[in-house]
């Protein structure tokens, strides 16, 4: 199962102090909570970039994240390999 995390994503671009952001990965939160335990695998991604993806990566229930677009994205200046790495940092909230 793969939650939407565009509404997250967006308030991170709203800025801090908003709240919403802090609301809406609480909601991610409890969304992986509720497919683990029915049993199925979680993952997540929409609109998740190297300034917001480390809160998301730290949710335990998601096994996997689509974010490759940004790093597609952000390897057009700095190649892959360079992209790759600063997304890895990225998630480990490097």
């Amino acid at each position: 199962m793969e939650l939407h995390t565009g509404a997250y994503a967006n308030a991170c671009l709203r800025g801090a102090g908003t709240g919403d952001a802090a609301a809406e990965l609480a909601r991610l939160e409890r969304g992986a909570a509720a497919a683990k335990a029915l049993g199925l695998r979680v993952n997540a991604g929409h609109g998740l970039d190297y300034r917001n993806v480390a809160r998301v990566a730290r949710i335990p229930m998601i096994e996997e994240l689509n974010i490759g677009f940004a790093i597609v994205a952000r390897s057009l200046f700095v190649g892959i390999e360079r992209a790759v790495r600063e997304m890895r940092a990225a998630m480990a909230g490097e």
